[in-house]
């Protein structure tokens, strides 16, 4: 069960641990695809390295989606945590007018199910920012 983080930028697990990897995307469709070829490069070998490429799919795809991101010039970045009892999974974009959120779509419409399906994959997600920026994280705890 997905369980909110207080604060996108903190909760990551012991920091002092912690190796990160970032890397900014252009904000065109084209690009979910490298940027989950970086997670399952980063994460090779990791227990839940599917779940976090499911999931850097789908926060790009709102990114591209929802905000500035998509936008002529605009960029997203995505950022890969990893420490020996977890990983997370962020996506920081340019902003928009609408806050991510989780909803329950209409069983007919063909999209707006990708939140719901992080909380399932994730230990728990959250986000931080504005209209002028945000990042939405994901975290998944390792289970020792």
């Amino acid at each position: 069960m997905s369980m909110p983080l207080t604060d996108a930028s903190h909760d990551l697990g012991d920091d002092r641990y912690a190796m990160r990897w970032r890397r900014t995307f252009p904000g065109r469709p084209e690009q979910a695809q490298p940027a989950r070829e970086f997670v399952a490069y980063l994460l090779s070998g990791c227990a839940l390295a599917d779940d976090a490429v499911s999931t850097v799919g789908e926060f790009v795809v709102n990114a591209l989606r929802h905000t500035h991101s998509a936008l002529p010039g605009g960029r997203f970045a995505v950022e890969v945590r990893r420490w020996p009892s977890g990983i997370s999974i962020g996506v920081t974009d340019q902003g928009g007018t609408s806050e991510p959120a989780a909803r329950e779509p209409d069983p007919m419409e063909e999209s707006g199910r990708g939140l719901k399906t992080v909380a399932a994959l994730a230990s728990r997600w959250d986000w931080t920012g504005d209209a002028n920026g945000r990042t939405v994280i994901a975290v998944f705890d390792i289970a020792n």
